[in-house]
């Protein structure tokens, strides 16, 4: 019982309390940079994490300078300890450890927070996929409920395209002028999971001059929980067929469990693979995982975060 208790508390929470808590994070390896309220003209004001690692200070007195890894869900990345779940990515450990190995080029890692349990999901959701829908069907997912609770855009319009203008236009200047880091696409790359990963192929669709790879990691390609049709997985692929970046300078990496909220996906993303060939992406630039019996989870997340990272910053 408990185990079906917990699965529903994931179906249930993880659009809305993956917001986490407010306590600020802490790592055990590197340094984190905490801006709170980081302030916008486009979307709501949130914390912000600069993860730098241990080399970070003695390389750039040096002149080196990092490549920046842009990740969404930012109250869920580095400590398990404040947020919703009792889970976290480790990110600082898991990327330090291959640092220390010298299997990862230098890079930092800007955590963005979630604009929480209101924002998320509209904040997440490809905007262009989304218009291209009926206004029936926009209409209806608007509405909608999921296990009796509100609909997950919580009274607000899909913002994505805001979010993508906050993080190139805004947030990106701020890292750029204050870090030493690379500010070329061959060194500016995006990550996230669930609808993070989602947003993360948006971004580097909507933003091929800007990011050159992608992570997206147990993609939910459903888009929402209650739908039964398969309006939200065509309008993404169509989407996908007409605005992926070129193959011969973008890299995209996906993966995905078959356990609880990620057994829905394994169908989808093979869908989501064929346009990748379609579109002359090969395994010099795009990688596609699975994991079985991986759950949809931080925990899981954590356990293969190794992948992606090499993927993205491999030496």
């Amino acid at each position: 019982m408990r185990k079906i208790l917990l699965f529903s508390l994931n179906l249930t929470l993880m659009f809305t309390l993956y917001a986490g808590a407010s306590t600020a994070s802490e790592v055990k390896r590197g340094n984190l940079v905490t801006i709170s309220d980081f302030d916008s003209n486009y979307v709501a004001s949130r914390n912000v994490h600069i993860w730098l690692p241990e080399q970070y200070a003695q390389t750039t007195e040096q002149g080196e300078k990092f490549a920046v890894l842009y990740m969404h869900d930012g109250q869920m990345l580095f400590d398990r300890s404040p947020t919703w779940n009792g889970q976290a990515w480790g990110v600082d450990e898991v990327a330090s450890d291959l640092l220390d190995k010298s299997k990862l080029r230098p890079f930092i890692v800007v955590g963005i927070d979630n604009g929480g349990a209101t924002l998320r999901h509209a904040e997440y959701f490809p905007q262009k996929p989304f218009e291209s829908l009926s206004s029936d069907k926009q209409k209806a997912l608007y509405q909608g409920t999921h296990n009796g609770a509100q609909s997950l855009f919580a009274g607000n319009k899909v913002q994505s395209d805001e979010y993508l203008k906050f993080i190139v236009n805004e947030l990106k200047p701020y890292i750029d002028k204050t870090y030493k880091v690379h500010t070329d696409p061959e060194n500016t790359f995006v990550m996230g999971s669930s609808m993070g990963g989602l947003i993360s192929l948006y971004a580097i669709s909507e933003y091929p001059e800007v990011f050159g790879a992608a992570a997206c990691l147990s993609t939910h390609w459903p888009g929402n929980f209650d739908s039964k049709d398969d309006l939200i997985p065509r309008a993404f692929f169509s989407y996908m067929k007409t605005h992926l970046p070129t193959a011969n300078n973008h890299r995209i990496y996906f993966d995905h469990g078959t356990a609880t909220l990620d057994a829905r996906y394994p169908a989808l993303q093979k869908r989501a693979d064929a346009i990748m060939l379609e579109k002359g992406y090969d395994t010099n630039n795009w990688q596609t995982l699975a994991f079985e019996g991986a759950a949809h989870t931080e925990d899981a997340w954590n356990a293969r975060l190794h992948i992606p990272l090499i993927f993205l910053f491999g030496q």
